[in-house]
């Protein structure tokens, strides 16, 4: 496996949570967010592979917000591979499995869904934009996205995250919507809302 990252076992009969740290993080950083959402999940925590200015980060980008879709997709083609390789190593093939991101973490984790649905097809993302301007048009019938967004974010702005919307509808994914009033955070209601789609 090519990723730096953190394995936790937990109970064979709870999902196994995939962490996707923001800008900057770290393997550790959703830990505390991942026991709130499943208590007995394994975690499965990478670290990002690009550094920006010495932050941790899933990609490049070309300028604050502003992403490189090449790197995008290459980035994610390399998580996907750590994902499956993982799954060999920790004895994870038919566990339940979803993506759990913030911000760039979120990010990886929508390209994912969208590149990948071989890989993921469950993802709870917080604080995430649109990752990829023209995906594939892959059948996501099969994949459910939580995705939950402040209508005060300068940082993840909701016209690309309506666009990030859309584009999983018409791929027939199961999008469930969240909104609070903050801005780049996530809030006691958004976790709320992701603990009850969790466990629907």
């Amino acid at each position: 496996m090519t990723l730096e990252h953190k394995f936790i076992e937990g109970s064979p009969d709870a999902p196994v949570l995939l962490l996707l740290h923001g800008t900057g993080g770290g393997p550790d950083d959703l830990v505390g967010l991942a026991r709130e959402l499943s208590p007995s999940a394994a975690l499965l925590a990478p670290a990002g592979p690009v550094s920006e200015h010495g932050a941790a980060r899933w990609f490049r980008r070309l300028a604050e917000g502003v992403f490189d879709y090449d790197d995008v997709r290459a980035r994610t083609e390399e998580l996907a591979s750590f994902v499956l390789d993982a799954r060999r190593e920790y004895g994870l093939d038919g566990r339940r499995l979803v993506a759990v991101g913030f911000s760039n973490g979120a990010n990886i984790g929508g390209a994912l869904t969208l590149l990948r649905p071989d890989v993921v097809r469950e993802a709870a993302l917080f604080a995430s934009m649109l990752p990829v301007p023209d995906p594939p048009a892959h059948d996501l019938s099969a994949t459910r996205v939580f995705l939950s967004n402040g209508e005060r974010d300068p940082m993840a702005p909701l016209p690309s995250n309506e666009r990030f919307i859309q584009l999983l509808r018409e791929r027939s994914a199961s999008v469930t919507v969240h909104r609070h009033h903050g801005g780049h955070q996530i809030t006691l209601d958004a976790l709320q809302a992701a603990q009850a789609w969790l466990t629907a």
